[in-house]
């Protein structure tokens, strides 16, 4: 899970940080001293999913903070004090942590997160949507029909089952958008929908859409992060 700290406390971020690194299912994009960085950076990027937050900070306040994000992640509050508990929870926020943070209580808010994501994570990711530019129109597409991507120049192709879609966009910007649940990188120029791979040699994947195949090249520097992708039984 992806994840970024928002707090002005440079101590507070030295500990989150060697929380966070010590975490294995967590990986930390980057830390945040200025509520107004932390939010041009999420304007930019659609794979945070977890924000530790403090709430006083200069400038632009926690709540503040969330206020100005329309769909914000799972946030886990870190705060000097207790007394903006109540409202933190008004916000719907995962935890509230109290400083200084032991390192079991931050364990136990972050596999709460990953408890209910278990639970109820993937069917909001499979019913996730974006549209795509057809012609004039706006096609709504949902993520999980999508069978692959492939770069062409300073485009994509976005191939569903039926249609293909070519917009101008970066393969780059893509993964920023799509969720990497569903979605895995297998060459420079292609992603593909983890759902539908069927095999996987040492150069391909081959992709299972209405009973046929659909053959995806599969570079050697993306093989390793593919195989930790999937449910792997082998010795």
């Amino acid at each position: 899970m992806n994840c970024i700290i928002v707090d002005d406390d440079k101590i507070s971020c030295k500990v989150l940080e060697g929380f966070i690194a010590s975490y294995p299912s967590l990986s930390l994009v980057g830390t945040y001293n200025s509520s107004f960085e932390a939010r041009n950076v999420l304007a930019k990027r659609r794979d945070i999913e977890l924000i530790f937050l403090d709430i006083m900070m200069p400038e632009m306040n926690g709540f503040d903070f969330l206020n100005s994000i329309d769909l914000p992640p799972n946030i886990i509050i870190v705060s000097s004090n207790d007394e903006f508990a109540a409202k933190a929870f008004d916000f719907n926020v995962a935890d509230y942590l109290v400083k200084p943070i032991a390192y079991g209580r931050f364990c136990k808010a972050v596999d709460k997160i990953f408890r209910y994501f278990a639970n109820n994570g993937q069917k909001q990711v499979d019913e996730r949507e974006i549209f795509v530019k057809s012609g004039p129109n706006l096609v709504k597409l949902k993520l999980k029909d999508i069978v692959y991507i492939e770069a062409l120049e300073n485009y994509v192709t976005i191939n569903t089952a039926t249609d293909k879609y070519t917009i101008h966009f970066t393969m780059k910007a893509i993964e920023n958008i799509i969720p990497s649940k569903l979605f895995v990188r297998t060459q420079r120029s292609f992603i593909v929908n983890k759902g539908m791979i069927k095999t996987i040699t040492d150069s391909s994947v081959d992709l299972f859409v209405n009973n046929s195949s659909i053959s995806i090249p599969l570079g050697k520097s993306f093989r390793d992060n593919l195989l930790n992708e999937i449910n792997l039984m082998a010795k």
